[in-house]
């Protein structure tokens, strides 16, 4: 059981460590001054987490590899919505930050980290080739249970740690000061997220083509 665990977490960790939209997500909130609203974007990130990694272990990993035409709608669905959050941070970059112009609600921020996770069926794909490869075929439940409570803590500890230090004043101070570069580069970077997700389920389509 150790073994598999390891081998879970060194995976899960190499994937958590490479930048990506959840990291734009939480830089742009914690730096801009929304410290509440980075962690409840966390929180919504981690919940999506755990609902992938549970999904995972009863299957559903392998439900997107059988079906690929229902990940693609996933993939599609996640890509406009990240499109969409693209175009509203470039028209945000476009004025000054003002201290009510950083308040963003804890809510709205909850619903970015949750629909994005939500909307990878990636995230899908890899709990559901890791645990198929690290966990036995039909593993106890205390195991299976562990590791999904191991990925989540995981979760929890890198996104909260970015959410605290890139909310730190000195941050948020530099942040200010180059609050219309950063803010439409978090713009691009988000849009460049959606589009990867958009292309990549249009080309997953038509390769399926006869």
């Amino acid at each position: 059981m150790t073994a598999a665990l390891v081998t879970i977490a060194v995976l899960h960790w190499a994937v958590l460590l490479v930048p990506g939209f959840n990291f734009v997500l939480i830089g742009q909130l914690a730096a801009g001054g929304a410290r509440r609203a980075a962690l409840a974007a966390v929180v919504g990130m981690t919940t999506g987490t755990l609902m992938w990694a549970l999904l995972a272990v009863a299957g559903v990993g392998a439900v997107f590899s059988t079906h690929p035409v229902l990940r693609q709608v996933a993939q599609v669905v996640g890509g406009i919505y990240l499109l969409v959050l693209a175009r509203n941070l470039w028209r945000s970059g476009g004025s000054a930050p003002s201290v009510p112009d950083r308040v963003v609600s804890a809510l709205s921020a909850f619903r970015a980290g949750f629909f994005t996770s939500v909307l990878n069926p990636k995230i899908a794909l890899f709990y559901g080739s890791v645990f198929a490869t690290a966990l036995p075929a039909d593993p106890p439940a205390r195991m299976a249970a562990a590791a999904v409570a191991l990925v989540y803590l995981n979760s929890w500890v890198w996104h909260g740690a970015l959410a605290l230090v890139l909310s730190l004043p000195g941050v948020q101070n530099a942040y200010s000061a180059r609050h219309r570069a950063l803010t439409r580069g978090s713009a691009v970077l988000v849009g460049a997220f959606g589009l990867r997700w958009l292309v990549t389920a249009l080309l997953d389509g038509g390769a399926r083509l006869p």
